[in-house]
């Protein structure tokens, strides 16, 4: 169980099968090799409920085994609770961000971000990669990522 002052930190993208857990499994990492894994909760979640149960694409863990993130978690629909269970919730692109905003309860606790505000590239939308052919969507998803989840923890550590 979580501490008080554990923070919380949620990933959000459409089916929660390509985008959020390749960033859930960075931030883990990310924080893990920083020394604060017990300072952090993290977990990831869908808008769409299409995808509740499964593993995520097999490129995505592809990528993300390719960097020695390990990953097991199955795809989940946000909750309610999730606004006030969190401190962050992140969405990958501008669409995300209106839904999550559209869905947060007036007394919600959780800061909406999205998550390639922290890209020191300033890419900011982090693109879907799921009807691509291949995995180079993929890669570029971890790529953004890491450098976003490296920003933002260094800014709330």
């Amino acid at each position: 169980m979580a501490s008080a002052d554990t923070k919380k930190a949620l990933f959000i993208c459409l089916g929660n099968i390509c985008r959020s857990p390749i960033a859930e499994g960075v931030f883990i990492k990310t924080v893990k090799d920083s020394g604060q894994a017990d300072k952090w909760e993290i977990d990831s979640a869908a808008l769409g409920s299409w995808h509740v149960g499964n593993h995520p694409d097999y490129r995505a863990l592809d990528v993300m085994k390719s960097h020695h993130v390990q990953y097991s978690n199955r795809a989940r629909q946000i909750k309610e609770n999730d606004f006030h269970h969190y401190d962050f919730i992140f969405g990958m692109d501008e669409e995300n961000m209106r839904e999550l905003k559209r869905r947060s309860p007036k007394n919600s606790k959780a800061q909406l971000l999205m998550l390639g505000d922290f890209d020191p590239e300033g890419d900011r939308i982090i693109r879907d990669p799921y009807y691509d052919d291949d995995s180079h969507g993929f890669e570029k998803c971890y790529q953004q990522s890491t450098r976003c989840c490296k920003v933002f923890l260094e800014k709330h550590s």
